[in-house]
């Protein structure tokens, strides 16, 4: 299971996921640190196939932990290439250009 929000702001929508079991932890490597807080994650939980068509509607993607980025990956909208680790954890940001 993944947390997932989503804010719609100013003809955006920006989508915060993460894997359950990360959510309210902090990770940290030399000057890098990650906090995966319950305001901006804390959302729905949801299976992660609920991430096809929130990742579809989104504009904007905030994604932490193995299942949500992997899923992204998936789907074409992350580059593996790109993925950032931090203690060992997945992050990946995603934005959509719009022409």
């Amino acid at each position: 299971m993944i947390y997932v929000k989503v804010y719609r702001v100013q003809g955006e929508v920006l989508l915060a996921a993460c894997d359950e079991e990360l959510l309210g932890r902090t990770f940290r490597e030399g000057e890098l640190k990650l906090e995966v807080r319950e305001k901006f994650y804390g959302g729905e939980k949801v299976e992660e196939e609920a991430l096809d068509g929130l990742l579809r509607e989104a504009t904007i993607a905030n994604l932490v932990g193995e299942r949500c980025v992997e899923r992204a990956v998936e789907l074409g909208y992350v580059d593996e290439r790109r993925i950032l680790r931090i203690d060992g954890v997945p992050h990946a940001q995603m934005a959509r250009l719009m022409w």
